[in-house]
């Protein structure tokens, strides 16, 4: 993980993926992840985040599986053991505020670097494919932490978007935990 006690966090791209590179299957499903991980298996990581950034839809489908009760929403208990403050990247803030999030307009830079420094010196976890990319072709990202889960699913929403372009990485360690495969990558500058 990153190293904490220095004050150091790092923007990590933290996702599970399919074997054939899903981080949701069709209409955006994710439920298909806890078959494999449950929300909390690894305390670890939750410990060594400070903040989130994701982008709006990432936004709309976590609330969507709250509202839904489905399983790995907060609704059902089985939420991931985070509690630092939450960003949403949006060119559209909704006109109800949500009072756990705080939403952000503008450069994804400034986006990044607000959220940075409200992780505490923890790090910053970037959940969502267009925003992940875009953080990707900016330079902005240090890490990207993906759970490999043991399954095909043909469709849905491909880890980046498309055009991302080749990105180079330093592969940092594999490991296993039950069925998951860990990898975790250092962004090449």
């Amino acid at each position: 993980m990153s190293d904490t006690s220095a004050g150091t966090g790092k923007v990590v791209v933290n996702r599970s993926m399919s074997l054939d590179g899903f981080i949701a299957g069709p209409g955006d499903a994710m439920d298909w992840i806890f078959d494999f991980v449950a929300p909390d298996e690894f305390p670890e990581i939750a410990a060594a985040t400070g903040a989130m950034l994701i982008g709006r839809r990432t936004y709309e489908v976590a609330n969507r599986m709250d509202a839904g009760n489905e399983r790995g929403s907060g609704a059902t208990g089985e939420a991931y053991p985070f509690s630092g403050p939450v960003f949403v990247l949006t060119h559209r803030p909704p006109d109800t505020p949500d009072p756990e999030v705080t939403f952000l307009t503008g450069d994804i830079g400034a986006a990044v670097a607000t959220a940075l420094d409200a992780a505490g010196g923890r790090n910053l976890e970037i959940l969502g494919t267009d925003l992940a990319s875009q953080c990707l072709r900016r330079g902005l990202v240090d890490e990207i932490l993906v759970y490999v889960l043991p399954v095909l699913l043909g469709d849905g929403i491909r880890f980046s978007s498309p055009g991302l372009g080749r990105i180079d990485l330093e592969p940092l360690g594999a490991t296993r935990s039950g069925t998951v495969t860990i990898l975790r990558f250092r962004v090449r500058a």
